[in-house]
């Protein structure tokens, strides 16, 4: 490697990207993915241009090699630290250019999992991380185009940003290149390589929406990408502003780090909103969907200058999400959403002393409070005046970064909203004030009725039967027969039979999810009622239902034993309960009881998404079934990507290890782990 001598002394010597006076305009690199190796190497390009004399220009590269680097097709010499690559020599003010080829070992951003057919890669570059698997600019404030290509096995697809130009077939690996036209952060890069069922919808704009979905779970792409085209139409007619770039294209992947992940053009999310029809009723996909998609106007169109405006970008998706939303389920959903998040917002602003301006502000503040900011705003200005000036915003900054005070004078530039008093109180205060919230919804149906009911939760049971009749024998959204639940729910079973009777007749899957769950024993003459939850749209009802009767009726246990020994669920809740209740059940029987620890064990390992390892793990302890598989399966989690997964591992493993027996186990299983296993073992045991 060879040095800028002049940076030698690094540590006097300012490495500070000097933007006003270098523009980088694209970034054209040809990658290859190693996954044995779980490295990436390859070619880059860039051009810039340089409007005044600058002392350093640099790259950011976490941990990466270089060998030459070419300034204007001259070779000069750099620096490579652990975090950047710099250069100076042969540049000039005007039109420049820089290529060069590097390898890096990603420690994060990048990830491999799994492996042979069950191989996915794929990345997660929010905030400032993409520099970690190839040379780019964390500065949000640096759009450059991207034009990315990348070689790889044939037999997967490989997923980018931008429109796919070129497949090029060379022997047992395809070159697959991409084009941007239009600058975006490098937060936003992103890459998928995986075996994939594909399908092609077209927005009513023409624009291609690109869907995939693991090959085995073909079965369940209308369930889990329902109302796609919905809200994709909404959101650009209700915008106003046409979807910004050339195609759009979503992909679920296993184990990702967040719900979903916005990249330019392409939405990464996690599989675990891949659901069946049945499983839609649970967890669905919708709400993420919408709020990915919205981000590609707000935050990748145009993107918050720094942290402290970042709810330009999340409160904005969050908020034009539940737009989507009530435009598919209705407005009582939408105002029910909107009430849940003001409780929310009211409750944690007893505590929370940041604002939604400031660098430190809650998730919850920039996305819930930031959406409940924007909805104020529509509430008294008028939708119509509103959709004018966020119109008027897109297409004033389109490609360029912003702060708050640049919505906020495209508000003021509609109406004579005093946006200074509102700043003050929405965004510059942590208070959150619930009386203007309420006024903003109060006139609603849903909210007037809804809050009818509430009203009557000091009153005796004695004296709102009445009530309670007259709101069983109309239709509501569920939540108003979810209150009517939560106040039966202390009333003596003889007193309030009735009502429990009308509820389940209502077969709203959501109220009898809430009634079945206010009961830990189930009445005898609700036995079939129970039972006929089983064939619920819903796997949470079910599973509810199991354990209720499983728990009530022990001369039956082991008929719901048989019932739902080929359950599965979503998430593998169904097959949880089935095997937990049949180790218990068969207790005594050591070929029944251990076959079900078996499968449990099973359910620990690498081939299963890292929340579903987890459960297994919690099942397995609840059973008192400290094995050394468990003790294993613990130690391979602690090392895993996702933080939830390794704060659940290390937590448990702190407990268990206070027992000498475990200590002692551990202690054999080092001998028989690998490098890895064996190296986190002692970590756990010196800790």
């Amino acid at each position: 490697m060879r040095y800028l001598l002049s940076l030698l002394f690094i540590t006097t010597f300012c490495f500070a990207q000097e933007i006003q006076n270098v523009d980088f305009k694209t970034l054209t690199a040809d990658v290859e993915i190693d996954q044995f190796n779980k490295s990436v190497s390859g070619k880059v390009t860039c051009e810039f241009e340089v409007k005044e004399a600058v002392t350093t220009i640099k790259i950011d590269a976490i941990n990466m090699t270089f060998d030459k680097v070419f300034v204007n097709k001259k070779e000069v010499e750099f620096f490579a630290d652990d975090k950047q690559l710099t250069f100076i020599d042969g540049v000039k003010i005007g039109k420049n250019s820089v290529t060069f080829e590097y390898k890096a070992f990603p420690k994060q951003a990048l990830y491999f999992n799994g492996n042979g057919d069950n191989l996915q890669i794929w990345t997660q570059g929010q905030g400032k991380n993409t520099s970690n698997w190839l040379p780019s600019f964390d500065n949000v404030n640096e759009k450059v185009i991207f034009n990315l290509s990348f070689t790889f096995d044939k037999s997967f697809y490989v997923l980018t940003n931008g429109k796919l130009i070129n497949k090029d077939f060379k022997a047992s690996k395809t070159k697959w290149t991409y084009e941007m036209k239009n600058p975006m952060s490098s937060y936003l890069v992103a890459l998928v390589i995986s075996k994939y069922e594909k399908l092609i919808i077209n927005s009513n704009s023409k624009i291609p929406i690109e869907l995939y979905i693991g090959k085995t779970d073909a079965d369940k792409f209308e369930s889990t990408y329902k109302y796609t085209k919905d809200i994709f139409d909404f959101l650009e007619k209700k915008i106003g502003v046409d979807y910004p770039w050339e195609v759009y294209r979503q992909a679920p992947v296993r184990d990702f780090l967040y719900a979903g992940m916005e990249n330019t053009t392409f939405t990464i999310f996690s599989d675990e909103y891949v659901v069946d029809a049945v499983g839609f009723n649970d967890k669905n996909y919708v709400n993420v969907n919408a709020h990915e998609l919205a981000h590609q106007w707000f935050g990748n169109l145009v993107t918050a200058k720094e942290s402290k405006h970042h709810w330009l970008q999340e409160g904005f998706a969050t908020y034009y999400a539940l737009l989507a939303e009530r435009e598919v389920f209705g407005d009582d959903y939408f105002n029910n959403e909107l009430l849940k998040m003001a409780e929310q917002l009211r409750d944690a602003s007893l505590q929370d002393d940041n604002p939604i301006l400031s660098d430190k502000a809650s998730s919850l503040s920039l996305y819930k409070k930031g959406a409940w900011a924007l909805f104020v705003i529509q509430a008294n200005i008028g939708e119509s005046k509103f959709d004018k000036a966020v119109k008027n915003y897109l297409k004033k900054y389109q490609y360029e970064i912003v702060e708050t005070d640049d919505f906020l004078a495209e508000i003021k530039n509609v109406s004579d909203y005093d946006v200074d008093a509102f700043k003050k109180k929405w965004l510059e205060n942590a208070f959150f004030d619930w009386n203007e919230a309420m006024s903003c919804i109060k006139d609603s149906k849903f909210m007037k009725d809804y809050l009818a009911v509430r009203q009557l939760e000091e009153v005796y049971f004695i004296n709102k039967k009445a009530n309670f009749n007259a709101i069983l024998q109309q239709k509501f959204f569920y939540p108003i027969y979810q209150e009517v639940v939560y106040q039966l729910k202390d009333v003596p079973y003889l007193d309030k039979r009735e009502f429990v009777f009308q509820l389940f007749a209502l077969k709203d899957v959501k109220a009898k999810q809430t009634l079945a769950e206010s009961f830990q024993q189930v009445p005898k003459e609700l036995k079939t009622e129970f039972e006929t939850m089983f064939i619920d749209n819903s796997y949470i009802n079910r599973e509810i239902a199991l354990y209720r009767l499983w728990t009530t009726f022990k001369e039956d246990r082991q008929k719901y034993i048989d019932i739902s020994r080929s359950w599965i669920g979503q998430d593998y809740n169904l097959k949880f309960a089935h095997l937990t209740l049949r180790a218990i059940t068969y207790k005594n029987d050591p070929v029944m009881r251990t076959s079900a620890i078996a499968e449990l064990e099973q359910m620990t390992k690498e081939d299963f998404n890292s929340t579903v390892r987890q459960k297994a793990i919690e099942n397995l302890l609840q059973l008192n079934e400290v094995t050394d598989t468990v003790l294993k399966s613990l130690v391979e989690l602690s090392l895993h990507q996702k933080w939830q997964a390794v704060k659940f591992a290390k937590d448990t493993m702190r407990e268990l290890i206070k027992s000498s027996d475990v200590k002692l186990r551990l202690e054999n299983l080092k001998s028989l782990s690998t490098l890895s296993i064996s190296s986190r073992i002692d970590y756990f045991l010196n800790e």
